[in-house]
């Protein structure tokens, strides 16, 4: 992983774990960060010979929303499908799940989904 000693990188979104962006409105940003750029590509040139990797949360740390443990309880081979998914199929879901704010949502989206889920396919298949 990179330094960011200048504080440019910009996570994409809360849910990205690892990818950076630098983003630039204007081609004199770019000029005028050149040197820090070029320094920047060097030092990720480095971590990819070096193989150097993001340590990722595992999916043990998200929280599973309480909406699809109640499911789980009530339809056992909904659990097992669930953790039968690849890893990042079961954090797609675990994500979705837990956006909307309120539970009434988010059992909606839980419902909507368990045929997928049963079937062991992810959230966008």
């Amino acid at each position: 992983m990179l330094q960011d000693t200048h504080g440019i990188l910009i996570q994409q979104t809360e849910n990205v774990q690892g990818a950076r962006q630098i983003r630039f409105t204007n081609v004199q940003e770019i000029v005028a960060t050149e040197s820090i750029l070029k320094a920047y590509i060097h030092e990720a040139i480095e971590v990819e010979k070096a193989g150097l990797e993001v340590n990722f949360k595992k999916n043990e740390e998200f929280i599973i929303p309480e909406e699809l443990h109640n499911k789980f309880d009530e339809i056992p081979a909904l659990k097992t499908a669930f953790e039968a998914l690849t890893p990042g199929r079961q954090r797609a879901y675990i994500l979705y799940f837990s956006q909307p704010k309120q539970s009434k949502t988010r059992e909606s989206r839980v419902e909507k989904s368990m045929q997928k889920i049963l079937d062991g396919k992810g959230l966008k298949d």
